[in-house]
Protein backbone atom coordinates (compact mmCIF):
# COMPACT_ATOMS: atom_id res chain seq x y z
CA UNK A 1 0.00 0.00 0.00
CA UNK A 2 1.52 3.32 -1.08
CA UNK A 3 2.10 6.04 1.49
CA UNK A 4 0.12 9.07 0.32
CA UNK A 5 1.98 12.40 0.47
CA UNK A 6 0.10 15.57 -0.48
CA UNK A 7 1.98 18.83 -0.95
CA UNK A 8 -0.18 21.97 -0.88
CA UNK A 9 1.19 24.89 -2.85
CA UNK A 10 3.84 24.90 -5.58
CA UNK A 11 5.81 28.03 -4.83
CA UNK A 12 9.50 27.67 -4.10
CA UNK A 13 8.93 25.71 -0.87
CA UNK A 14 6.18 23.35 -2.02
CA UNK A 15 7.60 22.59 -5.45
CA UNK A 16 11.09 21.94 -4.07
CA UNK A 17 9.67 19.67 -1.35
CA UNK A 18 7.70 17.62 -3.88
CA UNK A 19 10.66 17.19 -6.18
CA UNK A 20 13.04 16.32 -3.37
CA UNK A 21 10.66 13.72 -1.97
CA UNK A 22 10.43 12.15 -5.42
CA UNK A 23 14.22 11.93 -5.51
CA UNK A 24 14.38 10.41 -2.04
CA UNK A 25 11.66 7.78 -2.26
CA UNK A 26 10.61 4.94 -4.58
CA UNK A 27 7.46 5.38 -6.65
CA UNK A 28 6.34 1.91 -5.65
CA UNK A 29 6.24 3.02 -2.02
CA UNK A 30 4.78 6.53 -2.16
CA UNK A 31 2.23 8.52 -4.15
CA UNK A 32 3.16 12.22 -4.23
CA UNK A 33 0.44 14.68 -5.22
CA UNK A 34 1.25 18.36 -5.70
CA UNK A 35 -1.80 20.65 -5.48
CA UNK A 36 -1.51 24.13 -6.96
CA UNK A 37 -3.94 26.72 -8.29
CA UNK A 38 -1.86 27.37 -11.43
CA UNK A 39 -0.29 24.94 -13.92
CA UNK A 40 2.93 26.95 -14.20
CA UNK A 41 5.63 27.82 -11.68
CA UNK A 42 5.62 31.48 -10.67
CA UNK A 43 9.02 33.06 -10.08
CA UNK A 44 7.86 35.32 -7.31
CA UNK A 45 11.27 36.96 -6.97
CA UNK A 46 10.86 38.30 -10.52
CA UNK A 47 7.35 39.71 -10.31
CA UNK A 48 8.66 43.29 -10.23
CA UNK A 49 10.04 42.53 -13.69
CA UNK A 50 6.62 41.30 -14.83
CA UNK A 51 5.07 44.51 -13.51
CA UNK A 52 7.15 46.66 -15.88
CA UNK A 53 6.34 44.53 -18.92
CA UNK A 54 9.21 42.07 -19.11
CA UNK A 55 8.30 38.60 -20.39
CA UNK A 56 9.52 35.64 -18.36
CA UNK A 57 10.17 32.16 -19.64
CA UNK A 58 7.12 29.89 -19.04
CA UNK A 59 7.81 27.06 -16.59
CA UNK A 60 4.95 24.51 -16.79
CA UNK A 61 4.98 21.95 -13.99
CA UNK A 62 4.25 19.15 -16.46
CA UNK A 63 7.72 19.77 -17.90
CA UNK A 64 9.47 20.49 -14.61
CA UNK A 65 8.24 17.27 -13.00
CA UNK A 66 8.25 15.06 -16.09
CA UNK A 67 9.48 11.59 -15.22
CA UNK A 68 9.58 12.19 -11.46
CA UNK A 69 6.33 10.49 -10.53
CA UNK A 70 4.93 13.66 -8.94
CA UNK A 71 1.25 14.01 -9.85
CA UNK A 72 0.11 17.58 -10.38
CA UNK A 73 -3.46 18.50 -9.46
CA UNK A 74 -4.44 21.98 -10.62
CA UNK A 75 -6.94 23.07 -7.99
CA UNK A 76 -7.56 25.60 -5.25
CA UNK A 77 -7.36 24.38 -1.66
CA UNK A 78 -10.52 25.33 0.23
CA UNK A 79 -10.18 23.37 3.48
CA UNK A 80 -7.86 21.10 5.43
CA UNK A 81 -9.06 18.67 8.09
CA UNK A 82 -5.98 17.53 9.98
CA UNK A 83 -8.02 15.27 12.27
CA UNK A 84 -9.59 13.30 9.41
CA UNK A 85 -6.39 13.77 7.35
CA UNK A 86 -8.17 15.14 4.30
CA UNK A 87 -7.82 18.14 2.00
CA UNK A 88 -10.76 19.68 0.12
CA UNK A 89 -10.00 21.33 -3.21
CA UNK A 90 -11.97 22.95 -6.02
CA UNK A 91 -10.76 21.73 -9.40
CA UNK A 92 -11.85 22.29 -13.02
CA UNK A 93 -14.54 19.77 -13.91
CA UNK A 94 -13.22 16.75 -15.81
CA UNK A 95 -16.51 15.48 -17.23
CA UNK A 96 -17.10 14.89 -20.96
CA UNK A 97 -18.13 17.73 -23.23
CA UNK A 98 -21.89 18.20 -23.07
CA UNK A 99 -22.23 16.61 -19.63
CA UNK A 100 -24.28 18.36 -16.98
CA UNK A 101 -22.08 20.99 -15.37
CA UNK A 102 -21.53 20.99 -11.61
CA UNK A 103 -22.36 24.15 -9.72
CA UNK A 104 -20.10 27.06 -10.61
CA UNK A 105 -17.57 28.05 -7.97
CA UNK A 106 -16.35 31.50 -7.07
CA UNK A 107 -12.89 29.99 -6.66
CA UNK A 108 -12.73 29.33 -10.38
CA UNK A 109 -14.31 32.57 -11.53
CA UNK A 110 -17.64 30.95 -12.47
CA UNK A 111 -16.18 28.15 -14.62
CA UNK A 112 -17.37 24.53 -14.35
CA UNK A 113 -15.78 23.07 -11.26
CA UNK A 114 -16.01 20.16 -8.87
CA UNK A 115 -15.21 19.79 -5.21
CA UNK A 116 -12.78 16.96 -4.50
CA UNK A 117 -11.66 15.51 -1.17
CA UNK A 118 -8.17 14.05 -1.02
CA UNK A 119 -6.87 11.81 1.75
CA UNK A 120 -3.26 11.84 2.89
CA UNK A 121 -0.90 10.00 5.20
CA UNK A 122 1.61 12.86 5.27
CA UNK A 123 0.80 16.47 4.44
CA UNK A 124 3.27 19.19 3.43
CA UNK A 125 1.58 22.56 3.86
CA UNK A 126 3.25 25.23 1.72
CA UNK A 127 0.42 27.54 0.68
CA UNK A 128 2.64 30.57 1.20
CA UNK A 129 1.44 34.13 1.58
CA UNK A 130 -0.22 37.06 -0.13
CA UNK A 131 0.16 40.80 0.23
CA UNK A 132 -0.72 42.48 3.51
CA UNK A 133 -2.49 45.84 3.48
CA UNK A 134 -1.77 46.16 7.23
CA UNK A 135 -5.34 47.41 7.69
CA UNK A 136 -4.49 50.84 6.29
CA UNK A 137 -7.67 52.56 5.07
CA UNK A 138 -7.93 52.62 1.29
CA UNK A 139 -5.02 50.26 0.64
CA UNK A 140 -7.18 47.29 -0.38
CA UNK A 141 -9.30 49.48 -2.67
CA UNK A 142 -6.63 51.62 -4.33
CA UNK A 143 -3.17 50.04 -3.99
CA UNK A 144 -1.48 47.54 -6.30
CA UNK A 145 0.82 44.73 -5.21
CA UNK A 146 3.32 42.27 -6.68
CA UNK A 147 2.85 39.39 -4.23
CA UNK A 148 1.38 37.18 -6.98
CA UNK A 149 1.29 36.93 -10.75
CA UNK A 150 -2.26 38.30 -11.04
CA UNK A 151 -1.32 41.37 -9.03
CA UNK A 152 1.84 41.95 -11.05
CA UNK A 153 -0.13 41.74 -14.31
CA UNK A 154 -2.72 44.23 -13.06
CA UNK A 155 0.06 46.63 -12.12
CA UNK A 156 1.68 46.11 -15.52
CA UNK A 157 -1.54 47.12 -17.27
CA UNK A 158 -1.97 50.16 -15.03
CA UNK A 159 1.60 51.36 -15.51
CA UNK A 160 1.27 50.97 -19.27
CA UNK A 161 -1.62 53.44 -19.23
CA UNK A 162 0.31 56.15 -17.39
CA UNK A 163 1.44 59.19 -19.32
CA UNK A 164 4.76 61.01 -18.96
CA UNK A 165 5.13 62.85 -15.67
CA UNK A 166 2.45 60.91 -13.78
CA UNK A 167 3.33 59.72 -10.29
CA UNK A 168 4.02 56.25 -8.90
CA UNK A 169 4.70 55.73 -5.20
CA UNK A 170 6.01 52.46 -3.79
CA UNK A 171 5.11 52.06 -0.11
CA UNK A 172 7.57 49.99 1.92
CA UNK A 173 11.34 50.28 2.14
CA UNK A 174 12.19 46.59 2.49
CA UNK A 175 13.70 44.27 -0.14
CA UNK A 176 10.52 44.02 -2.22
CA UNK A 177 9.97 47.77 -2.15
CA UNK A 178 13.54 48.55 -3.20
CA UNK A 179 13.42 46.11 -6.10
CA UNK A 180 10.03 47.38 -7.25
CA UNK A 181 10.84 51.10 -7.12
CA UNK A 182 14.19 50.78 -8.90
CA UNK A 183 12.74 48.49 -11.58
CA UNK A 184 9.89 50.91 -12.28
CA UNK A 185 12.17 53.96 -12.32
CA UNK A 186 14.62 52.28 -14.70
CA UNK A 187 11.93 50.97 -17.05
CA UNK A 188 9.89 54.19 -17.05
CA UNK A 189 12.22 57.20 -16.67
CA UNK A 190 9.38 59.40 -17.93
CA UNK A 191 7.39 58.85 -14.73
CA UNK A 192 7.71 60.58 -11.37
CA UNK A 193 8.69 57.68 -9.12
CA UNK A 194 8.88 57.85 -5.31
CA UNK A 195 9.44 55.56 -2.33
CA UNK A 196 7.66 55.99 1.02
CA UNK A 197 9.59 54.26 3.82
CA UNK A 198 8.63 54.09 7.47
CA UNK A 199 12.28 54.42 8.51
CA UNK A 200 15.44 55.69 6.81
CA UNK A 201 16.41 54.42 3.38
CA UNK A 202 18.13 51.04 3.77
CA UNK A 203 18.56 51.56 7.50
CA UNK A 204 19.31 47.87 8.12
CA UNK A 205 22.16 47.76 5.57
CA UNK A 206 25.87 48.25 6.16
CA UNK A 207 27.33 51.73 5.52
CA UNK A 208 28.65 50.54 2.15
CA UNK A 209 25.26 49.11 1.24
CA UNK A 210 23.40 52.26 2.25
CA UNK A 211 25.80 54.49 0.31
CA UNK A 212 25.40 52.44 -2.85
CA UNK A 213 21.63 52.32 -2.51
CA UNK A 214 21.50 56.09 -2.14
CA UNK A 215 23.63 56.56 -5.27
CA UNK A 216 21.34 54.28 -7.32
CA UNK A 217 18.20 56.01 -6.09
CA UNK A 218 19.65 59.41 -6.95
CA UNK A 219 20.82 58.24 -10.37
CA UNK A 220 17.36 56.91 -11.21
CA UNK A 221 15.68 60.12 -10.05
CA UNK A 222 13.63 58.45 -7.30
CA UNK A 223 12.19 60.72 -4.62
CA UNK A 224 12.50 59.16 -1.16
CA UNK A 225 10.11 60.01 1.67
CA UNK A 226 11.83 58.77 4.82
CA UNK A 227 10.04 58.40 8.14
CA UNK A 228 6.78 58.37 6.17
CA UNK A 229 4.31 55.94 7.73
CA UNK A 230 1.33 55.81 5.35
CA UNK A 231 -2.01 56.08 7.16
CA UNK A 232 -4.43 56.35 4.22
CA UNK A 233 -4.47 55.53 0.51
CA UNK A 234 -6.72 57.36 -1.93
CA UNK A 235 -7.10 57.05 -5.68
CA UNK A 236 -4.65 59.87 -6.37
CA UNK A 237 -2.63 60.37 -3.18
CA UNK A 238 -1.29 59.04 0.11
CA UNK A 239 -1.57 60.50 3.59
CA UNK A 240 1.26 60.04 6.08
CA UNK A 241 1.24 59.96 9.88
CA UNK A 242 2.57 63.51 10.13
CA UNK A 243 -0.38 64.78 8.10
CA UNK A 244 1.58 65.09 4.86
CA UNK A 245 0.14 64.28 1.43
CA UNK A 246 2.03 62.54 -1.39
CA UNK A 247 0.59 62.55 -4.95
CA UNK A 248 0.20 59.03 -6.37
CA UNK A 249 -1.57 58.17 -9.59
CA UNK A 250 -0.48 54.60 -8.81
CA UNK A 251 0.34 53.21 -5.36
CA UNK A 252 2.35 49.99 -5.07
CA UNK A 253 2.05 48.32 -1.65
CA UNK A 254 5.06 46.29 -0.41
CA UNK A 255 4.81 46.44 3.38
CA UNK A 256 4.95 42.72 4.12
CA UNK A 257 3.05 39.48 3.63
CA UNK A 258 0.03 37.76 5.17
CA UNK A 259 -0.08 33.97 5.25
CA UNK A 260 -2.84 31.93 3.65
CA UNK A 261 -5.76 31.75 6.14
CA UNK A 262 -6.61 28.05 5.84
CA UNK A 263 -4.22 26.80 8.55
CA UNK A 264 -5.84 29.10 11.10
CA UNK A 265 -9.19 27.35 10.50
CA UNK A 266 -7.73 23.94 11.47
CA UNK A 267 -6.78 22.44 14.85
CA UNK A 268 -3.09 22.90 14.03
CA UNK A 269 -1.07 24.99 16.47
CA UNK A 270 -0.49 28.30 14.72
CA UNK A 271 0.93 31.69 15.62
CA UNK A 272 -1.12 34.84 15.98
CA UNK A 273 -0.27 35.56 12.32
CA UNK A 274 -1.57 32.13 11.25
CA UNK A 275 1.76 30.40 10.60
CA UNK A 276 2.04 26.72 11.51
CA UNK A 277 4.40 26.20 14.45
CA UNK A 278 7.03 23.60 13.51
CA UNK A 279 10.10 22.00 15.05
CA UNK A 280 13.59 21.89 13.56
CA UNK A 281 12.52 19.28 11.00
CA UNK A 282 9.57 21.44 9.83
CA UNK A 283 7.14 19.04 11.51
CA UNK A 284 4.02 20.48 13.15
CA UNK A 285 4.39 20.52 16.94
CA UNK A 286 0.72 19.54 17.30
CA UNK A 287 0.16 17.09 14.41
CA UNK A 288 3.12 14.80 13.57
CA UNK A 289 1.77 13.84 10.14
CA UNK A 290 1.81 17.50 9.00
CA UNK A 291 4.88 19.43 7.86
CA UNK A 292 5.04 23.07 6.83
CA UNK A 293 7.60 25.04 4.84
CA UNK A 294 8.05 28.51 3.46
CA UNK A 295 6.00 31.53 4.50
CA UNK A 296 3.29 29.28 5.99
CA UNK A 297 5.62 27.97 8.72
CA UNK A 298 6.99 29.50 11.91
CA UNK A 299 10.44 28.02 12.41
CA UNK A 300 13.19 29.31 14.65
CA UNK A 301 16.64 30.08 13.27
CA UNK A 302 20.00 31.10 14.76
CA UNK A 303 19.80 33.28 17.84
CA UNK A 304 16.33 31.86 18.54
CA UNK A 305 14.92 34.30 15.99
CA UNK A 306 12.03 33.41 13.65
CA UNK A 307 13.07 32.78 10.05
CA UNK A 308 11.77 35.52 7.79
CA UNK A 309 9.38 35.12 4.86
CA UNK A 310 11.53 34.90 1.74
CA UNK A 311 12.76 32.60 -1.01
CA UNK A 312 16.08 32.21 0.80
CA UNK A 313 14.18 30.63 3.69
CA UNK A 314 11.60 28.63 1.74
CA UNK A 315 14.06 26.46 -0.20
CA UNK A 316 16.12 25.25 2.79
CA UNK A 317 12.94 24.69 4.81
CA UNK A 318 11.64 22.49 1.99
CA UNK A 319 14.87 20.48 1.92
CA UNK A 320 14.64 19.99 5.68
CA UNK A 321 11.00 18.89 5.55
CA UNK A 322 11.48 16.49 2.63
CA UNK A 323 14.60 14.90 4.12
CA UNK A 324 12.90 14.46 7.49
CA UNK A 325 9.85 12.84 5.90
CA UNK A 326 12.03 10.51 3.85
CA UNK A 327 14.13 9.58 6.89
CA UNK A 328 11.11 8.78 9.01
CA UNK A 329 9.51 6.69 6.26
CA UNK A 330 12.67 4.73 5.53
CA UNK A 331 14.03 4.39 9.05
CA UNK A 332 17.00 6.59 8.20
CA UNK A 333 18.79 9.25 10.21
CA UNK A 334 16.71 12.40 10.69
CA UNK A 335 18.65 15.46 9.49
CA UNK A 336 19.51 18.18 11.98
CA UNK A 337 21.12 20.76 9.69
CA UNK A 338 20.61 24.24 11.19
CA UNK A 339 19.09 26.82 8.85
CA UNK A 340 20.98 30.10 8.53
CA UNK A 341 21.43 33.15 6.30
CA UNK A 342 24.44 34.22 4.26
CA UNK A 343 23.36 37.31 2.34
CA UNK A 344 20.49 39.44 1.13
CA UNK A 345 20.32 39.76 -2.66
CA UNK A 346 18.69 42.93 -4.00
CA UNK A 347 18.26 43.78 -7.67
CA UNK A 348 18.32 47.52 -8.39
CA UNK A 349 17.05 47.42 -11.95
CA UNK A 350 18.55 45.19 -14.62
CA UNK A 351 22.10 46.57 -14.51
CA UNK A 352 22.74 47.19 -10.83
CA UNK A 353 22.40 45.31 -7.59
CA UNK A 354 23.39 44.98 -3.96
CA UNK A 355 24.49 41.83 -2.16
CA UNK A 356 24.53 42.54 1.56
CA UNK A 357 26.40 39.87 3.51
CA UNK A 358 24.83 38.99 6.86
CA UNK A 359 25.38 36.95 10.00
CA UNK A 360 23.70 33.59 10.49
CA UNK A 361 20.74 35.35 12.13
CA UNK A 362 20.39 37.87 9.26
CA UNK A 363 22.16 40.95 10.64
CA UNK A 364 24.20 43.01 8.18
CA UNK A 365 27.99 42.94 8.36
CA UNK A 366 30.41 45.44 6.80
CA UNK A 367 30.95 43.51 3.56
CA UNK A 368 28.72 44.13 0.54
CA UNK A 369 28.95 43.53 -3.19
CA UNK A 370 27.59 46.30 -5.40
CA UNK A 371 27.04 47.36 -9.00
CA UNK A 372 26.90 45.26 -12.15
CA UNK A 373 28.69 42.32 -10.53
CA UNK A 374 26.03 42.25 -7.82
CA UNK A 375 23.32 42.33 -10.51
CA UNK A 376 24.93 39.30 -12.17
CA UNK A 377 25.11 37.53 -8.81
CA UNK A 378 21.42 38.18 -8.14
CA UNK A 379 20.49 36.94 -11.61
CA UNK A 380 22.37 33.69 -10.97
CA UNK A 381 20.55 33.31 -7.64
CA UNK A 382 17.16 33.73 -9.35
CA UNK A 383 18.05 31.22 -12.06
CA UNK A 384 19.36 28.80 -9.46
CA UNK A 385 16.17 29.06 -7.41
CA UNK A 386 14.03 28.22 -10.44
CA UNK A 387 16.38 25.40 -11.46
CA UNK A 388 16.17 23.85 -7.98
CA UNK A 389 12.41 23.41 -8.32
CA UNK A 390 12.72 20.80 -11.04
CA UNK A 391 16.05 19.41 -9.86
CA UNK A 392 16.14 19.64 -6.06
CA UNK A 393 19.15 17.34 -5.70
CA UNK A 394 21.50 19.44 -3.57
CA UNK A 395 23.18 17.13 -1.09
CA UNK A 396 21.26 14.05 -2.24
CA UNK A 397 22.69 10.63 -2.97
CA UNK A 398 21.63 9.21 -6.32
CA UNK A 399 20.07 6.09 -4.76
CA UNK A 400 16.48 6.22 -3.56
CA UNK A 401 15.60 4.56 -0.26
CA UNK A 402 12.80 2.05 0.29
CA UNK A 403 10.14 2.87 2.86
CA UNK A 404 9.31 0.73 5.85
CA UNK A 405 6.09 -1.29 5.73
CA UNK A 406 3.03 0.92 5.62
CA UNK A 407 0.59 0.76 8.52
CA UNK A 408 -3.03 -0.22 7.76
CA UNK A 409 -5.15 2.87 7.35
CA UNK A 410 -8.81 3.41 8.00
CA UNK A 411 -11.21 6.12 6.96
CA UNK A 412 -11.79 7.87 3.67
CA UNK A 413 -10.75 6.64 0.23
CA UNK A 414 -7.91 8.36 -1.60
CA UNK A 415 -10.21 10.69 -3.53
CA UNK A 416 -13.91 11.43 -3.37
CA UNK A 417 -15.97 13.92 -5.32
CA UNK A 418 -18.74 15.95 -3.77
Amino acid sequence: MQHRIIVLGAGYAGAVAAGRLAKRLHREDVAITLVNAEPDFVERVRLHQVAVGQELRPRPFTEMFAGTGVELKVARVTAVDVDRKTVTVTAPAQGPVGAAAPAASKATGGERAEVVELAYDTLVYALGSDWNDQGVPGAAEHAHHIAGRAGALRLRDRLARLGAGESVVVVGGGLTGLEAVTEIAEARPDLSVALAARGDLGDWLSPKGRDHLRKVVDRLGITVHEGAAVTRVEADRLTTADGGSVPAAVTVWTTGFAVHPIARATTLEVTEAGQIVVDGTMRSVSHPDVYAAGDAAMAMGPGDKPLRMCCATGGPMAWQAADAIAARLTGGKIPTVPLRYFNQCISLGRKDGLIQYVTADDRSVRSALTGRLAATYKELVCKGAAWSVGKPTLGLPTRRHRTVAAQPRAGVPAETTA
